[in-house]
């Protein structure tokens, strides 16, 4: 039976981002009005605000002539890659050429554009003249009313740029629609990680793997919830996924490794940190094919257009909240994530693994808030589509304390232990994500410690796989760092004693001389003896990660209604998708997912557009 999508909660949790101008600032005004002919005067120098961002404090320099502002420099700021340090750039670029703060906040980093603009304002304040950075004119974009197209895709994250160059590769021309004023979506502050059986990487590390493998350890991990053929389809043509991305230009490492959770040594990490690696390399493609895709930010698609024979027929947005924007389209593919923001709705359908916890604004979450609303669900359901796996919501075990994102020490990687407010041991490392989650809960306060050393740090400048550093975190706050484990005991509140005794442990298990109570297997080649300072802890809680159900497809990411037809012109791919990874999913297969499903739904709505290639 199809699982409906509540209007009410689906409405209150997917309200519109505004974009409009903040503090108090004065509307844009026509150009060549009275307002944009005032010259500022300003003391000259450079002033300094510290702004707070959305990961942390930034420093704002802002340099001033007498009449005009001639430098922003927020090169201190650990904002995220393609969300904050790109609002940041995009800002400061529009402040210095139209000489003024009247300029729209991104949507999709609301709070680090606020934060700039108010640290601008300050350092103008200081400089005597930040009135007529008030009145000056901002900028004014528009869209056509209508566009016609091939394929349109709604949602420009990883599966939906993933689904349009697929598209465009295949001979189609594309307009992807996307709600926030940024590209990528979540997967831009995705680890990156994408699972795939690649004899030419796992080989040379001495790792045994199989397709055969990798499939059951997904329908396992899943709880053998997933649809076996969809299963199929994503281990069979995961390697390809790896290649198709290399040729549009991700650089992978040569050493796969195991994300949280991913249930073995398959996993892929791009030389540059996070899922916006992708992202950038999806950009520049499009920059190098210019004229096949047309990307409208800051669209809220409100409406699937449909036939009198219910094919669909585009979609219907609202640009800025305000103006209509209808694309035309033979087929239209939905790839706008899932739901996991969407605190609200995620309460009504929480009725699977996590029935017995609340989750609702005491639980974070990892995804972009814009983003995760679910809004592509409800879209297709309004099309015939049928709902399916509702209730099957992942929770990770990286969450940090207070906003549920993934920040700082990551639990992926080898050279960790998991130790509770006591600094006991309680869980094995490297299990599912769900058992994990479920073992911290457990715990007292529901919350743990993970604690490295010097072997995932050799020193507190050296970037690690995130591209993060000790000395970065420690500043922030988030992490506390000792010479000693005696002194990192003292200074988490942990008792000294049972911290040793777990990491010796550990240390014997990798060692070879014991067996882990809990079940860690230690791997001879990546996994050391933690035994040198300095350590550093970190405090983490489960936060909402995924969520595995949504818009029921066929292996040809066609979505489907509840009596097995296709819905015409329809399809669908990414986490707004239900069916492939069961009730929980390895860590590593969504980009794996985003990946191998988008190059799929890209291909055949261009095929069934009659483009080609």
């Amino acid at each position: 039976m199809a699982e409906s999508l509540d209007r009410r909660a689906f409405l209150k949790g997917a309200a519109i981002v505004g974009t409009g101008s903040v503090l108090g600032l004065a509307g844009c005004a026509p150009s060549g009005s009275s307002s944009a002919s005032k010259t500022p005067t300003y003391t000259p120098g450079t002033y300094t605000y510290s702004a707070m961002g959305h990961n942390a404090p930034f420093t704002v320099n802002t340099t001033f002539t007498e009449h005009a502002i001639t430098d922003i420099d927020t090169s201190d700021n650990l904002e995220s890659l393609g969300l904050g340090r790109y609002a940041l750039t995009t800002l400061t670029a529009e402040i210095i050429k139209n000489q003024s703060l009247d300029v729209d906040t991104i949507s999709g980093a609301t709070l680090t554009s606020t934060a700039l603009i108010s640290a601008v304002k300050d350092c103008a304040e200081q400089a005597g003249g930040s009135t007529y950075l008030e009145d000056a004119t901002g900028p004014v974009d528009q869209l056509e009313p209508s566009y016609s197209t091939d394929v349109c895709v709604v949602g420009g994250g990883g599966a939906g740029l993933c689904a349009a160059i697929a598209a465009a590769k295949a001979g189609a021309k594309v307009v992807v629609v996307e709600k926030c004023g940024i590209t990528g979506g979540s997967t831009n502050v995705s680890e990156g990680a994408l699972n795939a059986v690649d004899p030419w990487r796992q080989d040379a590390q001495g790792i045994v793997d199989s397709i055969e493998t990798f499939y059951n350890s997904t329908m396992e991990g899943g709880h053998n919830q997933g649809t076996p053929e969809l299963v199929h389809y994503l281990t069979d043509n995961a390697l390809d996924s790896v290649h198709w991305l290399e040729k549009i230009g991700v650089h992978f490492k040569n050493e796969v490794g195991s994300a949280t959770g991913s249930l073995g040594e398959r996993s892929h990490y791009p030389f540059t940190p996070y899922g916006n690696t992708y992202i950038r390399s999806f950009i520049e493609y499009m920059k190098d094919n210019s004229g096949q895709i047309t990307v409208l930010h800051d669209c809220q698609a409100t409406e699937l257009t449909q036939g009198s024979d219910k094919s669909v027929t585009g979609v219907k947005a609202l640009h800025k909240g305000a103006d209509e924007i209808t694309v035309t389209a033979k087929s239209t593919v939905i790839a706008t994530g899932g739901f996991g923001a969407n605190v609200e709705y995620r309460q009504q359908v929480n009725t699977g693994v996590w029935k017995d916890v609340k989750l609702d604004d005491s639980i974070g979450c990892t995804n972009v808030k814009p983003c995760a609303q679910g809004e592509g669900m409800k879209l297709a359901e309004t099309a015939g589509a049928e709902l399916i796996g509702l209730s099957d919501i992942q929770l990770h075990p990286c969450g940090t304390p207070g906003t549920g994102l993934m920040e700082d020490i990551r639990t992926s990687g080898r050279n960790r232990i998991f130790v509770n407010k006591s600094g006991d041991r309680f869980v094995n490392e490297g299990a599912a994500r769900d058992a994990l989650c479920k073992a911290i809960f457990a715990q007292p306060d529901s919350t743990y410690w993970i604690v490295v050393n010097k072997l995932r740090y050799p020193t507190t400048t050296t970037p690690d796989a995130n591209g993060a550093t000790i000395e970065n975190m420690v500043a922030t706050g988030h992490v506390t760092a000792a010479d000693t484990v005696q002194a990192l005991a003292s200074a988490t509140g942990m008792d000294a004693t049972k911290l040793q005794a777990s990491i010796d442990a550990y240390n014997a298990v990798v060692a070879g001389t014991a067996t882990d109570p809990f079940g860690f297997t230690a791997n001879n080649t990546a996994d050391k003896q933690m035994t040198e300072g300095p350590w550093y802890a970190c405090k983490k809680v489960p936060t909402v990660h995924h969520t595995m159900g949504g818009i029921h497809v066929d292996v040809n990411s066609q979505a489907v209604a509840s009596d097995g037809t296709a819905i015409k012109n329809l399809y669908a791919c990414g986490e707004c998708t239900g069916g492939i990874h069961g009730s929980n999913r390895l860590g590593g297969n969504a980009i794996c997912d985003c990946m191998t499903f988008g190059r799929n739904a890209g291909t055949n709505a261009a095929k069934n557009a009659g483009a080609k290639a």
